[in-house]
């Protein structure tokens, strides 16, 4: 009998660690997908979601995008037409808090159904995920750090524990500087990681594949983004877990590469050609931490239409020349960061689907290894990556000058022979021969990513 307990005991050890490496074994090449936030901001409705989701499983899917992600306030009653993305809470008399953010009597923040009308009834986000892997992707939401205000003054008993109180496990000290609707939490506090269970159970229970969690990073919050994880590997569910915003510290590269799949190296990155050229130098900053599991994140894609309703300027089609938007794409590609694009996907003109469905250009995301930068002038810049079980490397080559000039690579620079057969992949072209080094006439912001394979 006690051989049979034993047995049964190293059978269900064995089953709950399969599912522990289960849940680490995500995000193995950077996640691609769509976020709400740069077109919609905090007043994104169900039926967005829905068509960007049909766009995406009509033209984006079968080149690997799978993400679709509701950015943030999805809990807040954003009216049609309303554009308010950081609506302040106040206190009334009694102490209770308005807006009031709709939520159940746990503590966990729901989906409003003004927004999300098949959240009605308490189905919270379960069938509009439903319908998102109906069409064969993936569903994932925007959360931000802690427990609510609303939550502590309500004292909202915590889910799985016995006399635990929201009051009792928020830290009321750590506020985010942008948003005032969280307390952090104090993970020394019991009751603390069982809060952050509950809502990664709830979050299972609708069928959620992706968390972007807000606040975490600046400052670092070092406790709370290992109870995400802790959270997370309970739940035995493959979730992704992105922390928000940057900038990150490079001196948490360590902790952030343990416990999260994806940072971001900087904080909201827009289609602006100053912001390409500071992300550059983050990237640098971060390079060669990313990995299989674990990837610096560039942020979202500024490509198409964006700011239908906020939050950043006039709704317009992005700001970057044709050329920018290709050294954008380019450079996202050649160092593998997360591809989320910000654009809404409906209003895609051909310029859109030239950047976003060229399989050639996505296979440097997700499947170049090591990315490195080769050199960086004022005026110019090369990265470049290897292909797996392959002498050929994947190289990008960047024009950072106000004019047109010529941007080259030697060959010996890279490792590579003398002799190269050089491939442009935006255009999908063999270019030919060529001996010792490869230039280029490139435009003004633009870019070249090639494939350079030796010859025997």
């Amino acid at each position: 009998m006690k051989a049979k307990h034993l047995f049964l005991f190293i059978a269900l050890f064995g089953f709950c660690m399969s599912l522990n490496a289960q849940n680490r074994s995500v995000a193995l090449t950077p996640p691609m997908g769509w976020n709400s936030y740069n077109c919609f901001g905090s007043a994104v409705h169900e039926n967005e979601v829905r068509a960007n989701a049909l766009y995406m499983a009509k033209h984006l899917k079968q080149h690997g995008w799978q993400y679709i992600v509701v950015d943030f306030l999805w809990s807040y009653d954003n009216p049609p037409g309303s554009n308010i993305g950081n609506p302040y809470q106040k206190n009334l008399q009694d102490g209770s808090y308005i807006p009031w953010l709709t939520m159940d009597k746990w503590g966990r923040l729901l989906p409003q159904p003004t927004k999300f009308p098949s959240a009605f009834g308490g189905k919270g986000f379960k069938p509009l995920a439903d319908y998102v892997h109906s069409l064969g992707l993936k569903f994932g939401i925007h959360v931000m750090r802690g427990i609510p205000r609303q939550a502590v003054w309500a004292k909202s008993p915590v889910l799985g524990t016995k006399g635990i109180t929201a009051d009792m496990i928020a830290d009321t000290s750590s506020k985010c500087p942008w948003m005032n609707h969280m307390y952090g939490l104090d993970m020394t506090k019991p009751g603390a990681q069982e809060y952050l269970n509950s809502i990664l159970n709830l979050y299972v229970a609708w069928g959620v594949d992706f968390i972007k969690v807000d606040d975490l990073s600046r400052p670092y919050s070092t406790a709370e983004v290992e109870g995400y994880r802790k959270a997370i590997d309970q739940c035995y569910r493959p979730i992704v877990f992105s922390t928000s915003p940057g900038a990150t510290p490079v001196e948490k590269a360590e902790n952030v590469k343990q416990n999260a799949n994806m940072w971001r190296m900087a904080d909201d990155f827009w289609d602006n050609w100053n912001e390409v050229m500071q992300m550059f130098n983050y990237a640098k900053q971060w390079e060669g931490i990313g990995g299989p599991g674990h990837w610096p994140d560039c942020d979202m894609l500024q490509i198409g239409k964006l700011s239908k309703r906020g939050p950043v300027g006039k709704e317009r089609y992005s700001r970057f020349t044709e050329d920018e938007a290709y050294t954008h794409i380019t450079f996202w590609s050649i160092y593998r960061s997360p591809l989320m694009i910000g654009g809404n996907l409906p209003e895609n003109r051909a310029l859109e689907v030239k950047l976003l469905t060229n399989d050639e250009v996505l296979a440097v995301n997700q499947h170049g290894t090591n990315p490195r930068q080769l050199y960086k002038t004022s005026t110019a810049m090369a990265w470049y990556s290897h292909i797996p079980n392959s002498k050929a490397i994947y190289v990008a080559l960047f024009n950072l000058d106000e004019k047109e000039q010529d941007v080259s690579i030697d060959f010996a620079s890279a490792g590579l022979d003398e002799k190269i057969a050089v491939r442009d992949l935006w255009k999908k072209q063999n270019l030919g021969e060529y001996i010792k080094q490869y230039h280029r006439l490139i435009n003004k912001h633009g870019a070249a990513l090639l494939k350079l394979s030796p010859i025997k």
